[in-house]
């Protein structure tokens, strides 16, 4: 089992900016893809990023594209989501999991953790 621990989220104004971190603990990690999630209030749990375990590729949503680095740490066990100029529809509950690979991620299939109390970005507007 591999558990994830999120971090970094906050209450930041339009068009700020905030870094979330993610941790990955257990028995795999490192050559697994990587991923961020969101999920907001009443909504489902949606893909936003994922990052391959080189971190040669990374895919983005078209919501975040632009606006949101998804890159992978030394450790290769974690990685950060650096949002800029975030909106209020990024108002969320953001996770992190980690698959076989980018895709597998980014249709949320095979996903191998066991998803974490996710770390809360509230953006006023």
């Amino acid at each position: 089992q591999v558990q994830l621990v999120e971090s970094g989220g906050g209450v930041v104004q339009t068009g700020g900016s905030l870094r979330l971190s993610c941790t990955a603990s257990g028995r795999t990690g490192e050559y697994y893809a990587m991923g961020w999630f969101r999920q907001a209030p009443e909504k489902e749990r949606e893909f936003i990023a994922s990052i391959s375990s080189t971190s040669s590729n990374s895919y983005y949503v078209d919501s975040v594209k632009g606006r949101f680095t998804i890159s992978r740490g030394n450790a290769k066990k974690t990685i950060s989501l650096q949002m800029n100029n975030l909106k209020p529809e990024d108002t969320a509950v953001y996770y992190c999991n980690l698959g076989p690979s980018i895709q597998a991620v980014a249709d949320m299939r095979s996903l191998l953790g066991n998803w974490g109390q996710g770390t809360q970005v509230i953006v006023s507007s």
